[in-house]
């Protein structure tokens, strides 16, 4: 009982806490700086993308909701992928979101410096990185309240911002707040070339771009085993799933689209920055950076906490080192932590040091960034296969079971084909077709290396008993 105990992490993250992450990891940079990106594909229709992409997702989450409410564990995904799919899926699962937020993290560490050069001109983005790295380790080092603390923070500094964004557009839209008091009205939506304005195809290369802007939002299925009341939260986290996507993404975007043309948002920079200029907050691009950097401290944060606890259970599953399962007197998987703020801060050197020795490094870099699409996405796949062998398993259980999957089996099956359509369109689109590929190379390489070590032996022995 007490080895158990000693492997055992700290419950102390509230509901609040559990919503707040969620929100954070589904609310991102690309939304703030990203934006005009995912417009120009297909117009003022990326709106219905960010719904359909939105409904996929909260169908992943409420197959993911049923399993935890019945077993909240740390690792989650990872540990139902294995138990229902397939030791070989877990250990994908695991790896895939390790290599996804260790990118991920590099990158938002990176932009962070960027960002801070807005203020202070030629400020060495590396230094603002190492402070950054160290910050957000020693947060998720001194216990995962203190993780759940800081993320609540940077979550309601992206919220309160687009929900005053959102206020703001609406006073410009409906009464003319900025423009000498004559409505915008919503006629953009339609007067530049249609609604639809990159037919099938625009939409659906805007669809496989605004599906990356939800990675991320899992991470709540693996804050549930270090959750105080794990099955009400994980409720209240994914019930709120729906409103949330609503109000900061459609709201939002609806917003952007009603009062610039769409076609005009690329010369324009930040939406966002614009829509606070257009009634006089001229420090508004000020406003907006601030923003951008807690967003990237946010989405780093994630990545820490998410890739440390699958690191944490990779290990327990034997498939790394002992070490990695040791706890600190804070009931926090120090090595796990400490691994990716080194893998963060080696991104970071690699950054500044390949410019000098290969001109491409940057594009390489912008690549692998993009690689982090398939990876991420991996997780929710399984958990869709996941979810269809828990229901034969757990019949019994599911009778009165308060938190089900809503038109399961069925909901499953159309979720999982929509992401393998999306994923289809990355792969016809030029701007993500390299990425999947480095993807799909990465998944491949984990396959060899699960099958030549000796657990990828101990399951095909297990197979032919």
């Amino acid at each position: 009982m007490r080895e158990k105990e000693k492997h055992e992490l700290n419950k102390s993250l509230s509901s609040n806490q559990m919503q707040m992450i969620a929100l954070g990891g589904t609310i991102g940079v690309g939304l703030f700086m990203g934006s005009a990106s995912t417009i120009k594909w297909t117009g003022p229709s990326v709106m219905l993308a960010y719904a359909l992409a939105g409904f996929v997702l909260y169908l992943v989450m409420r197959a993911l909701g049923e399993m935890l409410y019945t077993n909240p564990i740390t690792g989650s995904f990872a540990d139902f992928a294995s138990e229902y799919v397939h030791p070989l899926a877990g250990y994908l699962t695991a790896w895939s979101n390790i290599f996804q937020f260790l990118l991920v993290g590099i990158s938002e560490v990176i932009a962070v410096g960027t960002y801070l050069q807005f203020w202070w001109p030629g400020f060495p983005t590396w230094i603002a990185g190492i402070v950054v790295v160290i910050m957000l380790c020693l947060a998720n080092l001194v216990s995962v309240k203190a993780y759940g603390d800081l993320e609540t923070w940077f979550s309601m500094i992206k919220v309160l911002t687009i929900i005053f964004m959102i206020i703001v557009g609406l006073l410009v839209i409906v009464f003319g707040l900025g423009n000498h008091g004559r409505p915008v009205g919503i006629s953009n939506l339609w007067s530049h070339g249609g609604f639809f304005t990159g037919g099938f195809n625009g939409f659906m290369f805007a669809l496989s771009i605004v599906i990356g802007s939800y990675q991320g939002i899992e991470v709540v299925g693996i804050t549930a085993g270090e959750a105080k009341n794990p099955q009400e939260s994980i409720v209240k986290s994914i019930r709120s799933i729906v409103w949330r996507i609503l109000i900061f993404y459609i709201g939002a975007i609806f917003v952007i689209v009603s009062i610039y043309p769409w076609d005009e948002l690329g010369t324009l920079g930040s939406p966002f920055v614009e829509t606070f200029a257009k009634i006089g907050i001229t420090f508004a691009a000020g406003i907006i950076n601030f923003v951008v950097v807690t967003a990237a401290l946010s989405g780093c944060n994630s990545g820490i906490f998410s890739a440390s606890r699958m690191l944490y259970t990779l290990a327990q599953n034997g498939d790394l080192p002992p070490v990695f399962k040791k706890l600190s007197k804070h009931k926090v998987p120090y090595v796990p932590v400490l691994t990716m703020g080194i893998g963060i801060l080696v991104g970071l050197i690699l950054n500044d040091l390949l410019p000098l020795f290969f001109k491409s490094a940057g594009d390489a870099f912008v690549l692998v960034y993009g690689a982090s699409v398939l990876p991420g996405m991996i997780p929710w796949f399984v958990i869709l296969l996941s979810h269809l062998n828990f229901r034969k398993r757990h019949q019994t259980e599911l009778v009165e079971h308060p938190f089900k999957m809503p038109g399961a089996p069925w909901s499953n099956y159309f979720a999982f084909i929509m992401l393998l359509i999306i994923l289809g369109y990355m792969f016809v689109n030029p701007s993500t077709r390299i990425s999947i590929f480095i993807g799909v190379g990465f998944e491949l390489i984990m396959v060899i290396i699960y099958y030549l070590s000796n657990h990828g032996k101990k399951t095909a022995s297990v197979a032919k008993k």
